[in-house]
């Protein structure tokens, strides 16, 4: 489980000028405190030995706060126009004001999860901002989508100015080469193309389908394999030079968009698509175990190791597929942590905890002695993932089981303390954020495994998962029968 050879497999990995380099690990960039207080924890969130908290007061329900949240990450810039896409963390991450193509996708479809006319609203303003970027690319003109773009101007740490929001003056996008979020990622692709395809289905509007058609195409023509274990492959970096690896994260996104597509447009030629997808799942699945491996390096050896969270509950949220159901056992029992004060290198203030799951086998396992990178925290090992978290609850509630609807509720309950007591304080492009309004990506500096870390900063992802979780809406069904 200790075994980290070979690049990382995971659309979080920076795939731009420097592959390798760690997201959410920027040079200089402080680590604050998930919350400067320790008085009035949330209920439900003493930690052991301690006593449990007052009630909260009432107010705005907590998808509520989480859907403001979303809405004050797009609201970031006004003075930058109106087509835009969401900052995807807190300023205080230090990433200034980059909007994660991934992160945009999950917003609306979290946003649609809402099912609210605002929520419909501002999911077709991001899926705007989606097809825009695709059809105003600085050098490419092919239907692809960069892994980051910059939507708001920023001094960066040595001294230089960006000045533009999304859309630059001559009317390009503004991708995001100050940390290299260049290359362009299948995982990213496919959860646009997701998204786009959610809105087409709720909209009825032409345009969105047309895109996601287009992410389609793209992924076919650049990640189609004829290696050994087949599938579809990672994508290019910033240079457009195509990625070696293979993810089983990636492919079952891919079983999901290619089924939507097919759905959509009645085109026969991407169930074939989705059945080569699909059958690299099952070259990733280890029976004895119970659980889905990460992929490959090189399209003929399976990637052992590390064994991340999301390859266990996407591949059953997309599949549904009782014979391949023990992951999510795998998941909330070899990934599990409970995370308080008392934890090495926790940050959560005392009198609180949090349980969920890590991202990865390699989490449990950090260094403790050393930060995850140059300038950032030492990890805590018992770090909550916030947002596999809400892949798992949303997992166990699509299972059934029995017990599930239990321990998926217990992780929503974690979800929700979270989103009330972490993060206070936290900024979007300078701009207050709404109180007690979403979730942060980590309880505590967390440790992937992959080369990069968490942090408990407030996170459009999470939040968007976290959304997903509490109203029952999975993304990745292809049948479309939750929208």
């Amino acid at each position: 489980m200790t075994d980290r050879q070979g690049p990382a497999l995971s659309r979080r990995t920076l795939i731009g000028a420097g592959i390798g380099a760690a997201v959410l690990t920027a040079a200089g960039a402080p680590i604050a405190q998930a919350d400067g207080t320790t008085a009035n924890a949330a209920p439900g969130t003493a930690a052991p030995g301690t006593s449990a908290p007052a009630p909260a007061a009432p107010g705005p329900s907590a998808p509520s706060r989480a859907q403001a949240f979303l809405a004050a990450a797009m609201d970031a810039y006004p003075d930058h126009g109106s087509t835009r896409l969401a900052q995807s963390y807190a300023d205080q991450a230090g990433l200034f004001s980059t909007a994660f193509t991934y992160d945009n996708a999950l917003a609306i479809l979290g946003l649609l999860a809402t099912r609210t006319p605002g929520g419909q609203d501002r999911a077709v303003v991001l899926g705007d901002g989606l097809l825009y970027a695709q059809a105003h690319d600085p050098a490419h003109d092919d239907g692809r989508l960069r892994q980051g773009y910059n939507v708001g101007p920023y001094t960066f740490y040595d001294g230089s100015l960006q000045p533009d929001g999304f859309v630059r003056a001559d009317g390009t996008v503004n991708v995001g080469t100050q940390f290299g979020f260049t290359g362009t990622a299948v995982g990213d692709m496919a959860w646009s193309g997701i998204a786009l395809g959610a809105l087409a289905r709720r909209t009825g509007e032409r345009r969105f389908l047309d895109g996601a058609v287009r992410i389609g195409e793209w992924i076919e023509r650049n990640g189609r394999t004829d290696e050994p274990l087949g599938g579809y492959k990672f994508g290019v970096d910033g240079a457009n030079q195509k990625l070696p690896f293979t993810s089983t994260e990636h492919n079952t996104d891919l079983v999901c968009l290619f089924g939507r597509l097919a759905r959509l447009t009645g085109d026969g030629v991407w169930l074939e698509r989705r059945a080569r997808a699909r059958a690299f799942l099952e070259n990733m699945w280890e029976a004895d175990g119970g659980f889905f491996y990460t992929g490959t390096n090189d399209g003929v050896t399976v990637n052992k190791s590390p064994i991340p969270e999301d390859t266990q509950t996407w591949t059953y949220l997309a599949l549904h597929s009782r014979a391949h159901a023990s992951s999510l056992d795998w998941a909330a029992r070899e990934l599990a942590v409970l995370d308080h004060a008392e934890r090495r290198n926790s940050t959560i203030p005392a009198g609180q905890s949090y349980d969920g799951v890590t991202f990865s086998s390699a989490s449990l396992l950090a260094n403790e002695d050393a930060p995850i990178a140059d300038s950032q925290p030492r990890p805590d090992r018992n770090g909550v993932w916030f947002e596999g978290t809400a892949h798992l609850a949303l997992a166990l509630r699509e299972r059934r089981g029995r017990g599930d609807e239990a321990r998926a509720r217990r992780l929503i309950d974690s979800l929700e303390r979270a989103q009330e007591r972490l993060g206070g304080g936290q900024t979007v492009g300078g701009r207050a954020l709404p109180e007690r309004s979403g979730v942060v990506s980590a309880s505590s500096p967390l440790d992937t495994g992959f080369g990069f870390g968490y942090y408990p900063y407030r996170h459009v992802g999470a939040t968007a998962w976290y959304l997903m979780a509490a109203l029952r809406s999975n993304p990745l069904r292809a049948d479309l029968l939750r929208g």
